[in-house]
């Protein structure tokens, strides 16, 4: 389950911005089998059986990647092209809230969301996701974390790049107050070099985005990466360091 919020043109007041609220989920069951648990769990969301569509579990992915494209009747097989005739911008960022915000800071939120076209999607955490040890594999956002917030602009227009990205800088620095501290965690599929890059090939650089990323479990992910791949030869702008690493070798990529 995801919660989305996104800027929207008002349907009240003409020419007034405000903040569009959305739920999207997938249940693996049928829809009779659903509705008697969100009415128990999420009363407030009044959800029906209208509300539902009943897929089998590949047209779901079909679904999350266009959710038009169930409604043309495309078939699974359109997930195999990967002939791309489109070009876009986006940015990414994260974040992991461990404590519920306040109301003042949620109403300060949704004014600034209203200031551009920065959207917001939280996804909750507890349940098995908090039963497993936060050392156990090395993703490490587990029992204590609420949700996972995600800052997210898709645009087209290369003119329209500073604008998105302030907006989601702004957006971002708004929430510190609100979200992990020390390290300030962030989610590796959501991949974001504004938290840290390694351009030397260094420990140092690398500890900076590592730990946010991998919290305790980057010591741990350091010692392995340094007993298989002692010469850093596979690596990228945010790879796991290898222990003391210095300028990377002479004709490495």
């Amino acid at each position: 389950m995801r919660l989305l919020l996104q800027p929207s043109k008002s349907e009240v007041a003409k020419d007034a911005k405000t903040v569009k609220a959305s739920v999207m989920a997938l249940f693996l069951g049928g829809a009779n089998e659903l509705l008697p648990i969100m009415d128990k769990e999420f009363p407030l969301l009044g959800l029906k059986k209208e509300n539902c569509t009943e897929v089998s579990w590949i047209q779901s992915v079909l679904w999350f990647n266009d959710d038009e494209s169930l409604k043309k009747g495309d078939k699974p097989e359109t997930l195999l092209n990967r002939d791309l005739n489109f070009a876009m911008f986006i940015k990414r960022k994260s974040d992991y809230v461990q404590k519920p915000i306040p109301r003042a800071g949620l109403e300060g939120l949704w004014k600034k969301i209203g200031m551009g076209k920065t959207g917001l999607v939280f996804n909750p955490y507890g349940g098995k996701m908090a039963e497993i040890p936060a050392d156990a594999t090395p993703f490490p956002h587990r029992k204590g974390t609420l949700f996972k917030m995600q800052y997210s602009v898709t645009w087209d227009n290369p003119a329209d790049s500073q604008t998105n990205l302030d907006h989601t800088k702004e957006l971002f620095n708004y929430m510190t107050p609100f979200v992990s501290q020390n390290p300030r965690e962030a989610f590796l599929n959501y991949r974001d070099l504004d938290i840290g890059t390694n351009t030397k090939n260094s420990f140092q650089e690398g500890e900076v985005y590592g730990r946010k990323y991998f919290n305790g479990n980057f010591d741990r992910l350091v010692k392995v990466k340094t007993a298989v791949d002692p010469d850093n030869f596979f690596r990228n702008e945010q790879s796991i360091p290898v222990s003391g690493a210095g300028p990377a070798p002479a004709g490495k990529p």
